[in-house]
């Protein structure tokens, strides 16, 4: 068997937990990633026999039965995941219709899976139902993105539009949207209910004053949507309260989304 540690889902995991913490989206232990792995990935890492214990998920999730995903720790900091990936880390395959979790590899000191592991699974299966190379579903606190939740309506259309103003790109990389949620308390299936129904339609949901909800088909991609939505959100916080003398127009928004040839949510537009 290969170092597990020199993988590549294992390296790529390390660099973007540290990044999002270097950007302020993961302070102390907040947040949390998934990432969907294929059992030829684990192959030349690990025996996927040797199951070293079995961890109710409290859930269920018959669509993912025979799955294996790399989840962060509960309770873990992302600054320490580089450091000490096998204690921040774990590779689970999901059993008995998603109600236990196999955990093969990680959670060293006889710890779990984040709370939120209920929300990223159904996040999951309802992107996966969607989008069936969807395989990362990542949760940060990106600090604009939570400012602007408080002095800004908490719905689809008006958050959506309101972002995609902020920069030219923004309509190009998330043409859908996002969805919003209002506050709910984290870490239950009713949080997770909640956002996979939103993950239906869109790879972005935003809880409020909380945080926000990002999918895709890597770890690269869906770092890449946060960033994105992140700066518009910082754009707005920079700008808010002051003389908005220029726009980007809804016309122009359609010209730019007919031009990059992307399916994007008409009715969110005047």
């Amino acid at each position: 068997m290969q170092n597990i540690l020199n993988s590549p889902f294992i390296t790529e995991m390390c660099e973007i937990t540290s990044n999002m913490y270097r950007l302020g989206w993961n302070e102390r232990n907040g947040g949390n990633i998934s990432l969907l792995l294929d059992e030829a990935e684990l192959a030349p890492y690990l025996d996927t026999d040797a199951v070293l214990r079995r961890i109710p998920t409290g859930f269920d999730a018959p669509s993912l039965e025979g799955r294996f995903f790399l989840v962060t720790g509960t309770g873990k900091y992302f600054r320490r995941v580089a450091a000490d990936p096998e204690n921040t880390l774990g590779i689970v395959r999901l059993a008995d219709g998603g109600r236990t979790a196999e955990l093969l590899w990680g959670y060293s000191d006889g710890g779990k899976f984040t709370s939120e592991f209920p929300a990223h699974m159904m996040s999951h299966m309802a992107r996966l139902a969607v989008d069936p190379e969807n395989r990362v579903v990542m949760h940060c606190h990106p600090t604009n993105t939570l400012a602007m939740n408080y002095i800004h309506p908490l719905d689809d259309r008006s958050f959506t539009r309101t972002l995609w103003q902020m920069c030219t790109e923004c309509i190009v990389v998330f043409p859908e949207g996002v969805g919003v949620l209002p506050w709910m308390v984290c870490g239950n299936n009713e949080i997770g209910a909640a956002t996979a129904e939103k993950m239906k339609l869109y790879r972005t949901v935003v809880w409020g004053m909380h945080g926000i909800y990002c999918a895709g088909k890597s770890m690269e991609e869906t770092f890449g949507l946060v960033e994105t939505v992140e700066k518009a959100a910082q754009i707005f916080i920079l700008t808010a309260g002051k003389p908005r003398i220029n726009t980007i127009r809804d016309c122009e928004l359609r010209a730019l989304a007919e031009a990059f040839g992307v399916e994007y949510r008409r009715d969110f537009l005047d």
